[in-house]
């Protein structure tokens, strides 16, 4: 499977009627272009945040005030979350409308609909990371609408064992904003371009 991504990424052969702008406008690739900004802006945020309940938004100030291009890369890694989302949505659109959802390829379906709820996921727990104000309510918020769903309470009793913006929920969110949520959308889009090539490429559906 992994040779099979890294052959959907970086193809030997390209036909020309390929490179052509399609109804699928390459919504997927610059999903997963959108993801490995991410991946490269999270990774060089790391080198200045500190998960600590007192000491992540005092590490926030100081990477956009003491850092250089400390602000751009913060709003780039932010500016990227949204497009990125975005760009999962309309992919989904897309299939919705143009019926690529439909057997044999309903397999691929349901990997985009996970995808789409890690994405969600991934932009949610990053959120209360700077840990200012608007983090603080907005994760509030979440919680309490998580809470009125069915398995609610033991989900938020899950992510937030003490208060929202304490100690080991910030911790929790920390480990899987930066690990178990990335490792499990990179999978993921593994198999999913792994699909897209064992089904011979995408085919048209119109």
């Amino acid at each position: 499977m992994f040779k099979t991504f890294v052959r959907h990424l970086f193809p030997r052969v390209v036909l020309e009627r390929n490179l052509r702008i399609s109804y699928t406008f390459c919504l997927g690739g610059l999903a997963f272009t959108t993801l490995l900004l991410l991946m490269a802006s999270g990774l060089l945020l790391l080198f200045y945040y500190r998960p600590g309940a007192t000491e992540a938004y005092r590490s926030i100030l100081f990477l956009e005030e003491a850092v250089h291009g400390g602000t751009y890369l913060r709003r780039l890694h932010r500016l990227a979350s949204h497009c990125f989302l975005v760009l999962i949505m309309l992919h989904i659109l897309r299939v919705v409308l143009t019926g690529a959802f439909a057997p044999p390829r309903q397999r691929n379906w349901l990997i985009g609909v996970v995808l789409l709820a890690l994405a969600v996921s991934e932009a949610y727990t990053g959120y209360l990371l700077p840990m200012d104000q608007l983090a603080l309510w907005a994760t509030q918020t979440g919680m309490t609408l998580l809470e009125s769903m069915p398995l609610g309470g033991l989900f938020k009793a899950i992510l937030v064992p003490d208060q929202v913006g304490g100690a080991l929920s910030l911790t929790r969110f920390y480990i899987m904003h930066i690990v178990l949520l990335p490792a499990g959308t990179l999978a993921l889009c593994a198999l999913h371009f792994y699909q897209i090539r064992k089904q011979k490429g995408l085919l048209p559906y119109l």
